[in-house]
């Protein structure tokens, strides 16, 4: 980030145009300062001038101050590549998408506000200093970009160390310095474990010594990580999970096997490689002082891996001078973002092309060669290494199936969980799939997520506690309301808030309220933005305080009054009040801003039935069921309503085509027993209730409905 001068900005201000979906966007300069002339928040077009460059390689944005003390980054930026690459010209951020003003990724709305976007990791002890009570920001930082502080933390203690070491030298021809001073750093980033990396002749890896002790994870993920902060003002180098909540390998940013996705950044990627868990840390590959690589080409990954053994064609089985002979090529495969911007992931895989032909997950072999399938690719790797990667178990698998609704994704979760080989993010993503399946059998899974050593699954293990906990699984979660780690104690505070106080001890209850003022302090971290309210409004509900609930999705809609995740919860609190009409009203707004949201035509649906106009209540529950498919709730809602309507038909097609979809789901097993049973056909009820068996061997009331369909099929 640095301010618009001569020397920062890169783009083409002398008149230059870009039309976007019929708004043209015009480039100049007046009196020395840059200007872009486009369409405002009104829709109409007017002059705004550049206050910051914001990037500058492979494109730099531009920021806008705008009312209430915003910076807005300007949804046009400029290709600071060569022309030859196809750079050197103005482009548009989102080019397939119509964005009018009041759109949220308009370059004038909230999700283009620089002061809660971008700010925190470009600029140097910033403060965000937001007023909820006029939405206005007034900004502070030390530095306008990154400087030493950021990382290091506070200057102050290596300046007293240098005025010492300057006195120190006066008095001594040469001063010794204790391995313990750190240069009078907060922060010190070099490993302190004495540790370094030999080669393995025999394998052709080098090995640490000792095990890494170092706070440069935790220093670089603050920023390269998609996160959320749970602490204000967090310093350099503190716990990652003490400070930030870090998004796990969720559907939209990840892909089921761990691969980029979405725009996450690299520390989700990093932490799932071998090379992380080996003690590899940022710096080895990357100078962070100059933001260069330690070396070019494979001689960077010849640090650790022995050219003679891995840069042959041997291992690569590319041809000399070909793009496969890059180490990175194979195993750091690239998304775009942002248009021009390629990413690698960081992972450091191998390539997997098998995933692909049975879970559908990209691959590195099929990227280069898109002239063929993946068959193709896999049958080439497996001929290259017959005892190779493809033979081994993927936790993609386990992730695939929980995401899809496998037959066996309760028991393939689980194994995942308990893996303690597998990456600590990929297990506690299968504790996020596991609430679908759960059964006592994975009882086993969730205690021991509870006392797994690495926080990340801790931290994921409240999200898989059951909606109707028992007190033995109330005391078990409890326990983690003592964590040392702060993002598990919120975790476990937003799981346990509204569970019955008389299944905690006073103990446990006194270590509740504790957490859930850090889980309101971690939300009011981000006050500026809608989502934060309606958790809050959550969280207030399940205390069982609807007016303070309703007031904090008033205060999302205030903010953002487009915000439909809001509107629907509103409404669900008018309905709880008994207030259906004014629901309808809310619902009717929100569905005219989002048509094809499920949410909202299923919350609208229910509505109705509630009304008993049974009619219209249907065709919304059945556009529901087609906007989310694998939300099996919708599919199991819409075909009861079938059902009651006299439709069974229908609904049993409805209930069919779900199973099919996520055969493990209990309540659409249940409902095509019901319904079977009830129209006489036993056979198929029995046969469902087999199969629901099956899949619960230890539930003694699944058994015991199975027993009386055999004693009424034998009569």
């Amino acid at each position: 980030m640095q301010k618009a001068t001569d020397a920062a900005v890169l783009g083409d201000f002398n008149g230059a145009t870009l039309e976007h979906f019929g708004v043209v966007s015009t480039f100049s300069r007046s009196d020395g300062k840059f200007q872009v002339r486009t369409d405002g928040p009104d829709g109409a077009l007017h002059d705004y001038e550049i206050a910051y460059t914001f990037g500058v390689y492979p494109l730099q944005q531009y920021l806008i101050a705008m009312p209430g003390g915003r910076l807005q980054a300007l949804g046009v930026a400029w290709d600071s590549r060569p022309k030859e690459q196809g750079g050197q010209r103005w482009f548009h951020l989102y080019p397939d998408q119509k964005l009018p003003p009041g759109d949220r990724l308009h370059w004038t709305g909230r999700d283009q506000t620089w002061n809660y976007q971008c700010a925190d990791c470009h600029s140097t002890d910033l403060k965000k200093n937001y007023d909820l009570a006029t939405d206005t920001y007034a900004t502070t930082w030390s530095d306008v970009d990154v400087s030493c502080e950021s990382c290091h933390g506070p200057g102050s203690g290596h300046v007293a160390w240098a005025k010492s070491y300057a006195g120190a030298s006066a008095n001594a021809a040469t001063p010794a310095l204790p391995e313990t001073d750190h240069l009078g750093l907060t922060n010190w980033l070099k490993p302190v474990d004495h540790g370094h990396w030999e080669m393995n002749p025999e394998t052709g890896i080098a090995r640490r010594t000792e095990p890494l002790v170092s706070t440069e994870l935790d220093t670089c993920a603050a920023c390269h990580a998609r996160r959320r902060p749970i602490a204000k003002d967090a310093a350099p180098g503190a716990p990652f999970l003490d400070s930030y909540a870090p998004a796990y390998l969720e559907p939209g940013l990840y892909h089921a096997d761990g691969q980029i996705d979405g725009e996450v950044f690299e520390y989700g990627s990093f932490v799932q490689s071998r090379m992380c868990h080996a003690g590899v840390t940022c710096s080895d590959c990357h100078e962070p002082h100059s933001a260069k690589l330690r070396a070019e080409g494979n001689t960077l990954c010849g640090q650790c891996h022995m050219p003679a053994r891995f840069d042959t064609a041997e291992h690569h089985h590319h041809q000399p001078g070909s793009a496969g002979v890059q180490c990175i090529n194979c195993h750091m495969p690239t998304k775009t973002y942002m248009v021009v911007d390629r990413r690698r992931d960081h992972s450091f895989r191998v390539p997997r092309p098998d995933l692909t032909a049975s879970i559908g997950t990209p691959n590195a072999c099929t990227q280069c060669h898109t002239d063929q399938p993946a068959d193709w690719a896999a049958r080439a790797v497996a001929a290259w290494f017959p005892q190779g990667r493809q033979t081994q178990p993927q936790y993609g698998t386990a992730l695939h199936a929980g995401r899809v609704g496998g037959a066996d994704a309760e028991q393939a979760l689980d194994k995942l969980i308990l893996d303690r080989d597998a990456p600590a993010i990929a297990r506690g993503s299968a504790l996020l799939l596991l609430p679908r399946f759960a059964s006592p059998a994975s009882a086993p899974a969730m205690k021991a997520a509870i006392g797994d050593v690495d926080a990340l699954v801790r931290a994921a293990a409240p999200r898989a506690m059951p909606a109707s906990p028992s007190r033995t699984v109330v005391e078990s979660f409890a326990a983690l309301l003592l964590d040392p780690v702060r993002a598990v104690r919120i975790e476990a505070a937003r799981a346990l808030t509204g569970v019955n106080p008389q299944l905690m001890s006073p103990e446990q209850r006194s270590a509740l309220a504790s957490a859930d003022i850090e889980l309101v302090a971690a939300e009011m971290i981000d006050a500026d933005r809608a989502e934060a309210h309606l958790n809050l409004g959550l969280f207030n509900l399940r205390r069982q305080l609807p007016e303070e609930a309703e007031a904090e999705y008033r205060t999302a809609l205030r903010l953002d009054p487009t915000f439909v995740p809001a509107m629907v919860n509103l409404a669900d609190l008018d309905r709880m009040q008994g207030l259906d009409q004014q629901g309808a009203e809310l619902l009717r707004k929100a569905m005219s801003l989002e048509p094809d949201n499920a949410d909202v035509q299923f919350s609208l649906g229910l509505l109705l039935v509630r009304q008993h106009n049974y009619a219209d209540a249907l065709v919304l529950l059945r556009r529901a069921s087609e906007l989310a498919p694998d939300n099996m709730r919708y599919g199991y809602v819409y075909a009861i309503a079938l059902n009651s309507a006299g439709e069974t038909g229908q609904a049993i097609t409805v209930l069919e085509g779900a199973h099919r979809r996520s055969p493990s789901d209990r309540d659409v097993l249940l409902a095509l027993i019901s319904i079977e049973r009830d129209k006489g056909d036993l056979a198929a009820a029995l046969h469902y209730g087999h199969e629901l068996a099956d899949r619960y061997p230890t539930d003694m009331q699944i058994r015991m409905m199975v027993q009386d369909l055999e004693r009424r099929q034998a009569q």
